[in-house]
């Protein structure tokens, strides 16, 4: 287990207990705590391991025992297998490349079936599409077309006939707590709790405040109209096919569920897609040939401001907006969608380069946000700052044909001095 932290609506520990079954042999569940993982603080990883938690006391009660080890896969994995004498291994799906090269490791050194199963998105990513999408309309009727096939209820994870072998102890959190080298000056956040019973609760009010309205609330920062979910989607505490069979099923008008399934289903699955079949999704390499050449050519056009990391990180700019933004990040953890677009841009606007705005833009993200780390992170920034699944727009200095973004662009959406007020306050807090 890894990407998806959940004993429920999950593909691959549902399919691991049908080869156990099948062979009549115990299952175990293994998670490989890492003491670091791409930028990720104190703030990310005590979210996780209070999830991990709820896992290993749901696993237990059906008879699955869960071990929580520290260190790295390449290692602890083929460990384990050694020393249980496990005959097949079955994985979750991720597209990022440390994972990938994880798994590649283990493959090397382990003698047995490993096996991956994308128990993250709705369409399987290799599936989905065989290559990288030029944007999202080139990749929703591949989608779509396969939605009948793969949109489909979970049986239940049964209770698991035949008993582990050995004795096992649970996960002591605050020990393992301690083998982490990670940030401990980004605090942990109180709004939302982790886990998959808080993440069903969370999907519940959603559905019941928040989806009738969605088209029309979700750009504005003041009027709490998106769904808080990608925390929990994002270390898979809450799978996204639940979600999409949820709002399927809701009561609610058209247009507000398509606007949202576009979002949990689409643009998620779009991000995968981006990840898996980038090697540079992180780079500016990764940007499409237009958008390298129209910011290359720009890159010595004059900036109006240009600010260092630590100017950036403690939200030393001369754009209250974007400070509000950053503020409300490092504070509570999120940033409002629409915002995270414009905090992006201006990254770029005031830096010396779109390599080096693509580095600031992932470092900020993945240290301060919950759902930092993630595909979906990642494709956002290079929309932002280098026009991935965009086009290219009309010429301007710095930015030359990625799209702009501006303040008064933004007042024309919402009441910009009334969010900077609400995040004055949170701060304050």
């Amino acid at each position: 287990m890894s990407r998806d932290q959940r004993t429920r609506d999950n593909w691959a520990l549902l399919y691991a207990q049908e080869v156990a079954l099948a062979q009549h042999l115990p299952l175990s569940v293994i998670f490989c705590l890492v003491p670091t993982f791409l930028g990720a603080t104190i703030r990310q990883y005590r979210f996780m391991l209070r999830g991990l938690e709820e896992v290993q006391r749901d696993l237990q009660a059906l008879n699955v025992p869960f071990y929580l080890v520290a260190g790295f896969p390449e290692e602890e994995i083929p460990n384990f297998v050694n020393k249980f004498h496990i005959n097949t291994l079955v994985t979750d799906f991720d597209p990022l490349h440390v994972k990938t090269k994880w798994k590649q490791a283990v493959s090397e050194r382990v003698d047995i079936p490993f096996l991956e199963v994308d128990a993250h998105n709705i369409i399987p990513c290799w599936l989905a599409s065989k290559k990288k999408e030029y944007a999202a309309y080139t990749i929703r009727p591949k989608i779509y077309k396969a939605m009948g096939e793969f949109l489909e209820d979970f049986p239940p994870l049964e209770r698991h006939p035949t008993a582990w072998r050995e004795k096992t102890v649970g996960p002591d959190r605050r020990t393992l707590a301690q083998t982490l080298t990670v940030d401990r000056n980004v605090s942990e956040v109180q709004w939302i709790k982790p886990g998959e019973k808080a993440s069903k609760a969370a999907l519940d009010d959603c559905l019941e405040h928040r989806l009738g309205l969605y088209d029309e609330f979700r750009n504005d920062p003041l009027r709490h109209g998106q769904s808080s979910l990608s925390p929990y989607l994002h270390f898979g505490q809450l799978s996204a096919q639940r979600v999409a069979l949820e709002v399927v099923g809701s009561d609610a008008k058209k247009v507000p569920k398509a606007a949202f399934l576009e979002e949990v289903i689409v643009r998620r699955e779009l991000s995968d897609n981006f990840c898996f079949y980038s090697p540079h999704y992180d780079g500016v390499e990764g940007f499409p040939d237009w958008s390298r050449e129209t910011l290359l050519k720009h890159e010595r056009d004059k900036r109006s401001h240009q600010y260092s990391l630590e100017e950036f990180d403690h939200a030393s700019t001369h754009d209250d907006l974007w400070n509000a933004a950053q503020t409300e990040t490092a504070t509570t953890g999120k940033m409002h969608g629409y915002l995270r677009m414009y905090w992006a841009k201006k990254i770029l606007e005031w830096t010396k380069s779109a390599e080096e705005a693509l580095h600031i833009a992932i470092y900020l993200n993945d240290r301060c946000e919950i759902d930092g780390r993630d595909p979906n992170g990642y494709a956002g920034i290079a929309w932002s700052i280098g026009g991935v699944h965009d086009r290219a727009w009309a010429e301007r200095e710095v930015f030359g044909k990625i799209r702009y973004m501006s303040y008064s662009g933004c007042r024309s959406k919402f009441n910009v001095d009334a969010y900077i007020k609400h995040v004055a306050r949170l701060n304050d807090v």
